[in-house]
């Protein structure tokens, strides 16, 4: 397993949902952001007060940046204005992207996300030469268009642009993940039963742990451009709620009302194999028993 040498790494958005996950596997990776990362993370860390006034950090000697800053709340973005999806995921990327050219820095890698594909003319499995649609929502025009700042200084700098499908894995943060929302309601809320819009749609699901091998495998490529990041094996909702009923013993229903996004979906991960060599280690009922197990470890523990 490749491992980054110490402190040549720096991982913005440490207190998030995945960076944890990164950071825990991964401890010569520094940690930075304007909230620490949780207690169990012994990474260190680089308090950064207004992301804006990133050229005040002093000594700015990383080759790598992992950028991890705005990639969640899709729904609360979506139904507020624009400007307020930009300042979450647009802005901050544009005002860092000329400070890492200037510090030298080798590559960076930032985070989109499967619904960026659209629904129109899907073909499965998705690679990344299919057309993208950043039109749908505020979210998606927020990402689109950190993608396109991406596409403009590649010449000056290495960025990768991750699109990561369905993410899963252990956490005790609001998430709009299905499984997150699932467990949350199961663990943290302690329901007996629970009602979901629909088992039809067919996702993309991969389990945390392999989604952060795979971005820190990419930081020993020179490669600069679009990489998908997904499990490559495409599973109903219905069977993940099979398998989350099987391990906590609650019954989740479904309305069924009709849901957005795609309704099937799966990555092509040839790209990402051929660059890297990586593959996925855990199957959906594995990483799902493994979640739960965690989940409720921690909070027990509390």
């Amino acid at each position: 397993m490749y491992k980054p040498k110490k402190n040549d790494t720096i991982l913005f958005g440490c207190s998030g949902f995945f960076g944890p996950i990164i950071l825990d596997h991964y401890p010569n990776i520094v940690a930075a952001g304007r909230t620490p990362p949780p207690k169990f993370i012994k990474n260190k860390f680089v308090k950064i007060k207004d992301i804006k006034n990133i050229n005040k950090i002093r000594n700015f000697n990383y080759k790598n940046v992992i950028f991890l800053i705005g990639n969640s709340h899709h729904s609360d973005l979506n139904s507020n204005n624009l400007e307020k999806a930009l300042s979450y995921n647009f802005y901050p990327f544009k005002n860092c992207i000329e400070f890492f050219i200037k510090k030298k820095v080798k590559r960076v890698i930032i985070f989109s996300g499967a619904l960026i594909y659209g629904k129109k003319n899907l073909k499965l499995p998705v690679n990344e030469n299919q057309k993208i649609d950043g039109f749908q929502n505020n979210y998606l025009f927020s990402k689109y268009l950190s993608e396109q700042i991406a596409e403009f200084y590649r010449k000056k700098i290495n960025i990768i642009n991750v699109r990561l499908s369905n993410i899963y894995g252990p956490t005790f943060l609001k998430r709009p993940d299905l499984i997150q929302e699932i467990l949350n309601q199961i663990i943290i809320q302690n329901k007996k039963q629970i009602f979901i819009k629909s088992f039809k749609p067919k996702r993309d699901f991969i389990y945390a742990t392999d989604a952060a091998h795979a971005v820190v495998k990419l930081l020993k490529t020179n490669y600069s451009g679009n990489i998908n990041l997904g499990s490559g094996k495409m599973n109903s909702i219905k069977k993940v709620c099979d398998i989350i009923t099987k391990y906590t013993g609650v019954k989740i229903k479904s309305k069924n009302k009709k849901v957005g996004g795609q309704m099937k979906f799966v990555f092509n991960n040839n790209r990402l194999k051929q660059i890297t060599n990586w593959k996925p280690k855990y199957s959906l009922e594995r990483g799902i028993k493994l979640t739960i197990d965690k989940m409720l470890e921690t909070k027990n523990e509390n």
